[in-house]
């Protein structure tokens, strides 16, 4: 046993410094040695420095040097000798380009000083104020080698510049404006001059003093822009308020607070259209200013005006309801429930146009008020609340009839009569969404446009229509959601003018559907976006019939679609979520898209 030569366990490091000679011990003595001799000095500097004090002052006169002072300079000259055969020294050489030959010398001697200087801990002098303070792994440099206090470090670090920005490599940039092209960020070709003169703007926007007599339009706009940026605030809030504008577009105001509302509503006695997104210091004492003016507002759009209370909602529109022709309201979870929503709907008969998402506190009952609005062209909903069938029936039999755009998402207990209702009573619809339902059956959706009375559709979002049984992936036997038939009839019924079509993940439909509805001799000339996200029977042969089949198409998704692997793009046209896929596009070098 004792002959095996058994040992304890050793360290990566450990192992590292014996297979390169390296002994942990040599390098302890080093660095003891290093920290007495820097003490040592310290010592020295000290008491020379008391006697040069006590002494008075003289002209020294010049002595020749002693053996010891040549011993010194001897060992210095060696010492910048091995420096000079350095890597470290040859490396930094390469960095100083542009620069003479001869600082070679002022090289070696700076490493020199440097190795020289006091270690972290010990005590060193300021080069540039004298006091003597501690050094740390963060002092300064100074101007001819020597260390920096803290205080003198601040005044004289880099003269207060800021590093120049690094250079990028030349095939960065390239490759970016690639990948936003593919990915639909960037619009082909160059941007118009107008477009450029606004983002110029916007990236100067605080030396900006007025913007002069510039067209709705524009301002629009730079609100986008400085929107996404994050960049509104009350002092270029003032540049958009022009009391001759009937309608402002903020859609970031989440720097902006309740005095900023007033000085909207103060500066724009003239508003008609007032559509403010992130609005949550908003309070009551903004309606009741709305209300004091007797303002002609029939256009609100607001978002997260969440401090808002009900009593307030309520005299609003009691008050200044019958004016309103479009509401849009987004993201409330305090306020707004069903009582204030039957008042709304009660006040607000001339209501041209309804958009109500993510409300918290509305169920079954304002759906019902909403039934009543007659006049009523476009209706959008999106509920937190479960609701059921019945109301949403009875939303489709009473104002069916005039609606032109209906956007129902996320009503899961929405059922097959539901679509019976929308054709029967909807005849001039040219939007349609219905989404994340997995009640509704594929032979249910085949039969709302087959024999459908209503023009074709220019707008449909049904994605999430299918069965979300994981451990069935095939599904049932009588197809759930929007699946084969579906596809093909509503194909054959809005292909000829249908723009944009979402058909993300109703992945019930098969590769025989899709040969059928993009074959050779069909044609979809309006179609510019497509989604069929997870649609797994997707392949490159399907993509590019897809291609053939929609001449003006701008943007397909295609997340999820694992079968294409090579495909060929048209010139202007943005595919978006090929995993791993080789993109070959028009004019534009073949790339691999991660």
């Amino acid at each position: 046993m004792y002959g095996r030569n058994i040992r304890g366990p050793h360290s990566a490091l450990t192992d590292f410094l014996a297979s390169n000679n390296i002994s942990a011990a040599q390098i302890r003595d080093e660095y003891d040695r290093r920290l007495a001799d820097a003490t040592r000095q310290a010592a020295e500097e000290e008491e020379a420095a008391a006697m040069d004090q006590e002494e008075p002052e003289y002209e020294p006169t010049p002595e020749s040097e002693s053996p010891e002072d040549k011993t010194k300079k001897r060992k210095r000259m060696q010492a910048i000798e091995n420096i000079k055969k350095s890597k470290e020294f040859a490396r930094r050489k390469a960095r100083r380009t542009g620069e003479p030959d001869d600082d070679d010398d002022e090289l070696a001697n700076t490493m020199m000083d440097e190795k020289q200087r006091p270690n972290p801990g010990q005590l060193d002098n300021c080069e540039l104020c004298g006091k003597r303070f501690t050094v740390t792994a963060y002092s300064k440099t100074g101007p001819t080698g020597g260390l920096l206090c803290a205080d003198c470090s601040k005044k004289h670090a880099d003269g207060g510049k800021k590093a120049p920005a690094k250079k990028r490599s030349s095939g960065i940039g390239r490759r970016q404006n690639q990948s936003k092209l593919l990915d639909g960020m960037s619009p082909h070709g160059t941007q118009s001059l107008l477009e450029t003169c606004i983002k110029k703007v916007a990236e100067h926007i605080d030396d900006v003093e007025e913007f002069g007599d510039l067209p709705p339009p524009v301002m629009h706009r730079l609100s986008q822009i400085l929107s996404r940026k994050r960049a509104v605030t009350s002092k270029t809030l003032d540049l958009f308020l022009r009391p001759t504008h009937r309608e402002i577009n903020i859609y970031d105001c989440a720097s902006l607070d309740t005095n900023d509302y007033h000085k909207i509503l103060a500066s724009m006695p003239a508003l008609t259209r007032l559509n403010l997104r992130f609005v949550t210091p908003m309070k009551d004492r903004i309606f009741q200013y709305i209300m004091d003016r007797d303002m002609n507002i029939q256009d609100l759009h607001l978002d997260s005006p969440n401090l808002v209370t009900d009593e307030c909602w309520r005299q609003f529109f009691t008050k200044l309801g019958p004016r309103l022709r479009s509401l849009k309201l987004w993201n409330l979870d305090s306020a707004f429930d069903d009582e204030t929503m039957e008042i709304m709907c009660k006040s607000c008969s001339g209501l041209e146009r309804l958009k109500l998402k993510y409300l918290w506190k509305i169920g079954d009952k304002a759906l019902e008020s909403i039934a009543t609005l007659k006049n009523l062209e476009h209706l959008s909903l999106h509920f937190s609340q479960e609701t059921s069938p019945e109301p949403l029936l009875q939303v489709i039999t009473e104002i069916g009839p005039k609606l032109r755009s209906l956007s129902l998402d996320e009503f899961p207990l929405a059922d097959d009569r539901l679509l019976q209702h929308i054709h029967e009573h909807c005849h001039h619809l040219s939007k349609l969404r219905f989404t994340k339902n997995d009640l509704c059956m594929d032979k249910e959706l085949a039969a709302l446009f087959r024999g459908w009375s209503n023009p074709p559709l220019r707008f449909v979002d049904f994605h999430g229509l299918r069965d979300v049984d994981m451990s069935n992936p095939a599904g049932p036997a009588e197809p759930v959601g929007l699946a084969s038939d579906g596809f093909i009839a509503l194909m054959e019924h809005s292909g000829s003018r249908l723009e944009t079509l979402n058909i993300a993940s109703c992945r019930h439909i098969s590769y025989a559907a899709y040969e059928e509805a993009f074959s050779e001799h069909k044609r979809y000339p309006e179609l510019k976006y497509l989604d069929i996200a997870f649609q797994g029977v997707v392949d490159d042969f399907l993509a590019q019939s897809i291609f053939r089949c929609c001449p003006n198409l701008s943007r397909l998704v295609v997340f999820g679609c694992f079968k294409i692997r090579d495909l060929r793009v048209p010139r202007g046209v943005n595919v978006i979520g090929t995993m791993g896929a080789k993109l070959n596009v028009d004019g534009i070098a073949q790339k691999e898209v991660f």
